[in-house]
């Protein structure tokens, strides 16, 4: 293997990191891990339940009533939970001073599209509704396929013009089914989430064959035509990350429709670094880059 391609604070870890994390004979094995990883719930993290699901709110001293942000997690639509992300919305909420809720929604394959979209749109209902929160300031954000999430959320939120969020996070976003169908793509040094992966999440949360007619852009953001009047974003990738074609062609068609879109492609980096080294120094890079674009986005 060739540790020279990656990022210099990544290549120790790199060739620990599997390809292909999940499928249908791991799946099992894979939702009893991440319950074992979770962290004891701290002193200021509220789980409350919404509905079918339930969500985690992040709150340090702040004005009320003050901005959010909604945050949803990556697992490939089957896997993940918003504890596993307790770091992370700590920090944003801390840093910046902000309400955070992260949403538990439920996953594929058991529950297809549109429940995990139907549940964060019910968690962006819940949290700006909240008196504490300025609803006219909530951010939507995620990693990965909760990045893609995200950027689904926000169609919808345009479609149904109840909310209006103020920012999209997305951080490596899953946004293209497409994408399964590549047979361009070298998979040499990819790592984290593969082609196999890949076809699984899709498979798992479409109902359907990936890449096949007639899935909804609600679905797959990276199908919708008309990309205007969304919030203004911020898309951060690896360019060693599978979705690196998709998500660099979905922000230059977020800017190409008018929406202001800053982009940072970091070199030497696979699926989900920072989550795999949150400690190192690109990661840290990594996550400042988001606080600063968010503090941006909330004017705060």
């Amino acid at each position: 293997m060739n540790l020279d391609i990656y990022h210099p604070d990544l290549r120790g870890i790199a060739r620990w990191i599997p390809r292909s994390p999940v499928s249908a004979r791991r799946l099992r094995l894979m939702r009893t891990f991440d319950r074992l990883r979770e962290p004891r719930r701290a002193k200021d993290v509220t789980v409350e339940a919404v509905g079918p699901i339930s969500v985690r709110t992040y709150r340090s001293a702040a004005t009320v009533p003050s901005p959010a942000l909604l945050w949803i997690h990556g697992g490939g639509y089957v896997i993940g939970t918003a504890a596993l992300d307790d770091a992370l919305c700590r920090h944003f909420a801390h840093e910046l001073g902000i309400v955070v809720a992260s949403v538990d929604y439920r996953l594929a394959p058991e529950h297809p599209f549109p429940t995990p979209l139907h549940d964060c749109y019910r968690a962006l209902t819940w949290l700006a509704e909240r008196p504490d929160v300025d609803a006219t300031r909530i951010a939507i954000g995620g990693a990965s396929a909760g990045a893609g999430l995200a950027a689904a959320l926000a169609l919808l939120a345009r479609e149904r013009e109840e909310i209006r969020p103020a920012f999209q996070l997305l951080a490596y976003p899953m946004l293209d089914d497409r994408t399964t169908t590549r047979t361009d793509i070298d998979e040499t040094h990819i790592r984290g989430w593969n082609k196999t992966a890949n076809r699984y999440g899709w498979q798992s949360y479409l109902n359907a064959v990936p890449g096949s007619a007639g899935i909804s852009p609600l679905a797959a953001p990276a199908r919708c035509v008309d990309l205007s009047g969304l919030p203004l974003a911020w898309m951060g990738v690896g360019k060693l990350d599978l979705f690196y074609d998709e998500d660099i062609a979905y922000a230059n068609r977020l800017t190409a429709a008018g929406v202001a879109c800053e982009q940072l492609v970091i070199d030497g980096a696979f699926h989900g670094f920072d989550l795999a080294r949150p400690g190192a120094g690109v990661s840290r890079e990594f996550r400042a880059a988001q606080t600063k674009a968010l503090a941006a986005a909330l004017a705060y």
